[in-house]
């Protein structure tokens, strides 16, 4: 299901976000100490209600049989046009909050984000710390996630690239 999108701009303290608007589609790769490396294919939607925040959908599946593998759905602040939050709902039972930097530079968007606050369910696996890293330059999207799960220490778990639809 596509986000409606109104037919008026972006809220004004969204603005510096508003590159991100739109669908992003691609192929990403997966590792940690605790599985077999894998690959991807993600979709992203960014949207917005007119509101201060943007609307996230994410969703991935197996890039080797089409198996469905993960998704979040949440919100995109910005309160200052300098820093950005990420409020993040996983159907696997954790909750993520994360905070950090927006930097827009020659046409270049950057956020760099950590975890301020993880929830989890009592059967939802222990992830302790999450930082994810996202650049978009023209119609690209790379991004890194770093994860701290199941005793293991903070470090990288995905990267994908992936373009406007």
């Amino acid at each position: 299901m596509v986000e409606p999108q109104p037919s008026i701009a972006p809220h004004p303290d969204i603005a510096p976000l508003a590159p991100l608007l739109g669908i992003w589609r691609g192929n990403g790769r997966g590792e940690y100490p605790t599985i077999q490396p894998f690959g991807y294919v993600e979709e992203i939607r960014f949207g917005h209600l007119g509101r201060p925040f943007l609307t996230y959908r994410q969703k991935t599946r197996a890039s080797d049989d089409g198996r469905p593998l993960h998704a979040e759905t949440g919100y995109l602040r910005c309160p200052r046009p300098d820093r950005v939050e990420l409020i993040l709902a996983h159907p696997t039972g954790i909750t993520e909050i994360c905070e950090g930097s927006l930097a827009v530079e020659d046409g270049t968007l950057r956020l760099e984000l950590d975890s301020t606050g993880i929830g989890r369910s009592s059967t939802a696996k222990l992830v302790t710390a999450l930082g994810r890293s996202i650049h978009l330059s023209g119609d690209t999207i790379d991004y890194t996630l770093r994860m701290a799960a199941v005793g293991e220490p903070l470090q990288h778990h995905l990267a994908a690239t992936l373009r406007r639809d």
